[in-house]
């Protein structure tokens, strides 16, 4: 296993995908890094020039989502802590990646990178399928984590799910199979964000996979079987850490709003309900975010 800079060669399959909107990385905010696995490479971005931080934002995407996804909240906070995006493993340009990895392994695999680059102080803000990821990485390294939102994700604990959701999501890769291409693109796009921006910005990182549905099948289908994987565990998944969660009051993703109302009553953890947002709040509602995130954090920073 190893870091190192991303060598010009590498990025050229990425180059398109920079095109298609403005990234905030090529104009040098944040050093983009690979780290290498037996499975394939990750690649990863931090602002290295920044001052550094006691603590340290670890954004971590939803599933088919990549770092763009957090580029409202990369640029507002830059210069103020050390941060930490990554396209996870399979997605965009940490790509080819053989999909024979779970959750577990993932949080290992981001633990690695963060060890690596000095971050022994993370604030992990996880959208949904990084929601999931940061309460992977919490039951692994409890002794670490210094603080957790979750950003229109759910809970891993299996009290909280179905028996019918929880037998779908082992089924999920031959259903994206099947979904027509187009009116994956309209769905994937409209069902997730509710601005402008959110919307073109969805639109535009699902265009990466335009041309290989079975890629966009494999992924999905893959980060849903690790999911119910995680979930089956039965692990505690207890947050012990300070924790927030966030959730849009217009998020249409499957059972999400379900599931943060009963999230936030059975743990006590407190809720804020982001007004006309959809899936990825972030993107829809940025200026409030980094607000909210800003509050967070600052408190967790007073009581170190």
């Amino acid at each position: 296993m190893s870091v190192r800079f991303a060598r010009e060669d590498e990025l050229e399959r990425v180059n398109e995908l920079r095109k298609q909107v403005n990234d905030l990385h090529v104009e040098g905010i944040m050093t983009e890094k690979i780290y290498e696995t037996a499975k394939g490479k990750i690649h990863y971005w931090v602002n290295e020039d920044a001052p550094k931080s006691k603590l340290q934002l670890i954004f971590l995407p939803g599933l088919t989502a990549d770092h763009r996804l957090f580029d409202k909240q990369v640029e507002y906070f830059k210069d103020k802590y050390s941060i930490f995006v990554w396209d996870a493993p399979g997605h965009a340009s940490s790509y080819p990646f053989e999909m024979t990895f779970s959750l577990m392994d993932k949080a290992k695999w981001l633990d690695e990178i963060l060890k690596t680059e000095g971050f022994d102080s993370p604030v992990i803000i996880g959208q949904s399928m990084g929601g999931y990821l940061g309460q992977m990485y919490h039951q692994l390294f409890p002794e670490k984590i210094k603080g957790f939102i979750s950003v229109d994700s759910a809970p891993l604990k299996i009290e909280y799910i179905t028996k019918p959701e929880l037998w779908l999501l082992h089924r999920m890769e031959p259903v994206y199979k099947w979904y027509p291409w187009k009116a994956l693109l309209r769905d994937g796009t409209n069902f997730t964000a509710t601005s402008e921006y959110g919307r073109k910005l969805m639109h535009d990182i699902m265009m990466v996979y335009d041309g290989d549905k079975p890629r966009y099948a494999k992924l999905v289908g893959h980060g849903y079987q690790i999911l119910a994987d995680a979930i089956e565990a039965r692990l505690p998944y207890d947050i012990t850490c300070p924790a927030l969660l966030i959730c849009g009051d217009n998020d249409r993703a499957g059972s999400t709003m379900r599931y943060n109302k009963a999230w936030t009553k059975k743990s006590g953890i407190p809720i804020e309900w982001i007004r006309g947002a959809g899936h990825n709040s972030n993107t829809d509602e940025p200026e409030l975010i980094n607000e909210i995130i800003t509050g967070f954090v600052k408190n967790i920073d007073e009581e170190e």
